[in-house]
């Protein structure tokens, strides 16, 4: 009889990229070749989920020694990892494999996590139980890296005293359904951290008291805490009992908050989609006294073209956005373009914009004009045109320079 032939391995293309100090200090190429990563390993998820577990934890092997030597000051190759982690702890959790194998799995995982110098993996304690894909297994782990957290945390521990594996732990018992030991433990806790005290707040969510996780996060603020990350905790316990009204007026909000303001009010907006555009953009307005003006792009994408305009004149807007609405909207909605070219002259004229030149002076000039023409506007926007820059003391008067002879000023 024919000896079988044994199945193949998989070469992943990523294996090479991510060896031993495979990058220098420069973090675009590492952060490229991390989402090449996670899109290699979610591509074979389509096809063979189990295999793309394999190479999720391969890569999650290779990822922190490949990336020793990157400059991770502006936190840009931190937030890729912590990226990558969020996608692939569901591809590893949801795999279809046997016991023999996640067992194996977490084994490497918990090596690579304990190695782990600067730290890149931290999020992945977070998400333990969830690596553990059964109550009876996150319970093992939950016993097995319990009496290692009471070591650490106790009144006389020695300075410096810490364990890792700490947030394993309670992941791993929130896991197992095991909240009478998580809260006990907790009770223990002597650095009075969110990173550990939020595991008590969802505890006491799962168990049905809302309200007592909500007073738990008031009663135990914790250290070392993002507002925005607490939020988010609370906004997903209260969503989670189907209290949505009071989950948005007391956390929403903060909870989207996002790199840009166009993105923060997208994902609010995303997030209670019962509520009108309108009132989100009000309240956001309402909740960032000063910025009014970086709210003008969010108000344009939802059409809210009165409410951009208040807001643009309100308070500082960057010139070179309003410029590009006036250039987008000269034919389809000129009379909102010619509002926001002029909006565009106004902070011009008093200084404001990164890196202005008279490219940007003449392209906002142009683009209003235009605007105002398809408006029927011509005459009334050249003379509030000329007021404008004829108004201008800021600096050298770099609009006056630019645009003095066109408007027939000195």
């Amino acid at each position: 009889m024919a000896k079988r032939a044994s199945t193949p391995k998989h070469t992943w293309e990523f294996r090479a990229r991510f060896r031993h100090r495979a990058f220098g200090w420069r973090s675009k190429l590492p952060i490229q070749r991390i989402k090449e990563a996670v899109s290699e390993i979610q591509g074979v998820a389509k096809k063979d989920a189990v295999l793309a577990a394999e190479g999720a934890v391969l890569f999650l092997e290779r990822v922190s020694p490949a990336l020793e030597q990157v400059d991770s000051s502006s936190g840009a190759i931190g937030t890729a990892v912590n990226t990558a982690i969020a996608a692939l702890v569901p591809i590893i959790g949801e795999a279809p494999a046997d016991a023999k194998t996640r067992d194996a799995w977490l084994e490497r995982l918990w090596t690579a996590y304990q190695d782990d110098r600067i730290p890149y993996l931290e999020l992945l304690g977070d998400r333990w139980g969830e690596l553990c894909a059964t109550k009876e297994r996150a319970s093992a782990w939950g016993d097995r890296l319990m009496d290692l957290v009471r070591l650490t945390w106790v009144p006389n521990r020695k300075p410096g005293a810490f364990f890792s594996g700490a947030t394993n732990c309670l992941s791993a018992l929130l896991a197992a359904e095991r909240y009478g030991d998580l809260l006990e433990l907790l009770e223990r806790e002597p650095y009075g951290m969110w990173h550990y005290r939020k595991f008590g707040v969802k505890a006491l969510a799962a168990l049905g008291k809302v309200d007592e996780a909500l007073r738990y996060v008031e009663e135990h603020p914790g250290s070392n805490r993002s507002p925005t990350a607490v939020a988010r905790v609370c906004e997903e316990i209260l969503l989670a009992a189907r209290r949505t009204e009071e989950a948005y007026e007391r956390f929403g909000l903060q909870a989207s908050e996002a790199s840009s303001y166009l993105a923060w009010f997208r994902k609010v907006a995303k997030a209670y989609p019962h509520k009108e555009p309108a009132q989100i953009l009000a309240d956001l307005v309402k909740n960032s006294p000063g910025s009014e003006g970086k709210w003008f792009a969010a108000a344009k994408s939802s059409k809210l073209y009165d409410e951009a305009i208040a807001l643009a004149n309100w308070s500082p807007c960057d010139p070179k956005t309003l410029t590009r609405a006036a250039r987008d909207f000269a034919k389809k909605n000129p009379t909102f373009a010619v509002e926001a070219g002029l909006a565009a002259l106004r902070w011009l004229v008093e200084g404001y914009g990164h890196q202005i030149t008279n490219v940007d002076v003449l392209d906002a000039y142009t683009y209003t004009c235009e605007a105002a023409e398809n408006a029927g506007q011509s005459e009334e926007t050249s003379q509030r045109i000329k007021t404008l820059v004829a108004s201008e003391t800021f600096g050298e008067r770099f609009v006056m320079k630019t645009l003095g002879s066109r408007l027939g000023l000195r």
